[in-house]
């Protein structure tokens, strides 16, 4: 398959986005030829879907990218794990489908979400959502685009009246009700949600039930070089490409608002089980 182009002005400066842009695009037209059809689905051992489509793209991703950098290692949610990676100071870190029940039942909020990670951070990244045409670049230290449009991450700074998104037992919880939270409808990929916030259109988002690398590292620089944070309760920033790439729960917001949101994130999950991301 021919490359797409890169398009967004970041490419043009970064080698490394422009491949991650164009890789992403080229699988979009791969996921879109099956969208809308009678794709042909499995279940995997943890009860999440998986299907050709997830599949044919996975294979498209790691045949393209890991030819135009065979020294990087590959970690990707529909490839099996290897310790090779873990040899490798950087790898590339792929979610092929993010958001395929979604993708599954028609929906449009579904993305392909890639990343370069070097020495455990993402350098690179796009999270692109092919049914509404949006790619998100970041480069680290060089900003964060949707399309040909800098992003710049909210600046609210309370709780009361903020747009949230996440698992419903969280944004339906008494403390988020008591703190007058503004919770919009869930979207189902993590990582367009977290670009969503990178982009001002969210507030604040959060996952709780041991989101991945892939669900992550390439959201994780949008949020941050948009100006905004991702972080475990403990305000920590996320290690990428470990012996075990999941992670606890997270939150991501604007700057100002993320102390407020991850105390509520912390209230509602003292007394809840493991939700869904």
């Amino acid at each position: 398959m021919p490359d797409a182009d890169a398009r967004s002005p970041l490419a043009a400066q970064d080698a490394d986005v422009a491949l991650l842009e164009r890789a992403a695009r080229a699988a979009g037209d791969i996921a879109l030829g099956f969208f809308d059809t009678d794709v042909k689905r499995w279940t995997k051992g943890d009860e999440s879907p998986v299907t050709e489509a997830d599949l044919a793209v996975d294979g498209y991703l790691r045949e393209h990218l890991s030819r135009e950098r065979p020294g990087y290692g590959w970690l990707s949610e529909e490839t099996a794990d290897t310790s090779d990676r873990r040899e490798r100071r950087t790898v590339f870190v792929v979610d092929p489908i993010d958001g395929t029940r979604a993708f599954i039942r028609g929906a449009d909020e579904w993305t392909i979400s890639l990343a370069i990670v070097t020495d455990g951070r993402p350098t690179a990244s796009c999270v692109f959502c092919p049914r509404h045409d949006e790619m998100f670049v970041a480069g680290k230290g060089q900003g964060a685009f949707v399309n040909d449009r800098r992003m710049r991450a909210g600046r609210q700074a309370v709780l009361s009246g903020a747009r949230l998104a996440g698992p419903r037992k969280v944004m339906g919880h008494e403390a988020a009700k008591a703190a007058g939270v503004d919770v919009v409808p869930f979207v189902p990929s993590l990582a367009y949600r977290l670009a969503l916030v990178a982009d001002g259109r969210l507030d604040g988002a959060a996952s709780t039930r041991g989101p991945c690398d892939w669900d992550l590292a390439g959201a994780d620089l949008l949020v941050h070089e948009a100006g905004g944070r991702l972080s475990q309760l403990s305000g920590e920033p996320l290690l990428y490409n470990r012996e075990r790439p999941v992670h606890p729960p997270i939150a991501a917001s604007g700057e100002p608002l993320h102390e407020a949101l991850l105390a509520l994130l912390a209230a509602t999950l003292a007394d809840r089980p493991r939700t869904q991301a």
